[in-house]
């Protein structure tokens, strides 16, 4: 700490994402926050954002999934090396397209107090801009990554699992995420039956399959479980019987195909199950 009310000398960059670097145009995606006292331990945090709109609207190509794992492999390697240069540390982890800027200093309270106030101001959208909350898959996905970040485990999940690899080439689907304690894998998809039950019947297809190719490739069993909106919040009630019967369509399709069927309110138990398993 330091005599500056207390505050701790710290140096930020910043992490944006350039589809064409010799366009010039880019997007903040994260922040790199190094703690730069003097003779104190290096300390180094990275924050990601959970939000790709600004990304998708300036590259519809684009991986996310590609960026998200981009940021388990820098908080892997830190890690491995808290007192490694950080700079070759981002290089073997940083692609093409995404770019670092040169570091500034800047005084924090604490290093989680501190990214949280960059990525607000310089990554995340400001509050006017969000006015459109994220609605059906999407806010299932971002509410699945919060609670298995809170438990610690999203950085050991497998992500975007591809399900090629155990059914057949060309299976577009890709399971969001995963991990394999023992003997079984469980796998985690989210599914919304706010537009109707198409995803449904896709994943409650594909799940034979899967189940069958986790056992000849992984030599495990397989606990495929698909996270779904309260019924409540898709407006599944007696006051609408058509809404109410097809919720119950989509969840019961996909549980005649053994499919674990957990709402986003179930989610924290699921997490806390995985960080036991996983031994955090």
């Amino acid at each position: 700490m330091t005599a500056d009310g207390g505050r701790e000398r710290c140096r930020f960059q910043l992490l944006r994402y350039a589809p064409d670097p010799l366009r010039g145009e880019f997007v903040n995606i994260g922040v790199v926050l190094h703690a730069a006292e003097p003779g104190a331990p290096a300390r180094t945090e990275v924050r990601f954002t959970h939000d790709w709109r600004h990304v998708r609207c300036l590259d519809p190509d684009a991986d996310t999934a590609q960026l998200e794992g981009m940021e388990s492999e820098l908080r892997r390697l830190l890690g491995e090396e808290p007192d490694g240069r950080l700079q070759r540390i981002l290089d073997e982890a940083l692609s093409l397209n995404v770019q670092i800027t040169e570091g500034k200093g800047c005084l924090v309270e604490s290093l989680p107090a501190g990214i949280e106030e960059l990525m607000r101001l310089y990554v995340d959208p400001p509050k006017r801009e969000r006015s459109e909350r994220l609605r059906g898959r999407a806010a299932i996905h971002a509410k699945m990554r919060t609670e298995f970040e809170h438990a610690g485990v999203w950085d050991l999940m497998r992500k975007r699992i591809a399900a090629s690899a155990y059914t057949r080439p060309g299976d577009p689907l890709r399971i969001d995420a995963g991990y394999r304690p023992n003997g079984i894998v469980r796998m985690f998809h989210a599914v919304s039956l706010e537009p109707g039950v198409e995803m449904a019947k896709v994943l409650a297809f594909s799940a034979a399959g899967l189940r069958a190719g986790v056992e000849r490739v992984e030599k495990a069993s397989l606990e495929l479980t698909a996270v779904i909106e309260p019924a409540l919040q898709v407006g599944a009630t007696d006051d609408d019987p058509d809404r109410l019967q097809l919720y119950r369509f989509g969840v019961e399709t996909m549980e005649e195909h053994a499919i674990r069927v957990l709402t986003t309110a179930d989610l924290g138990r699921a997490a806390e199950a995985a960080r036991r398993e996983l031994r955090i």
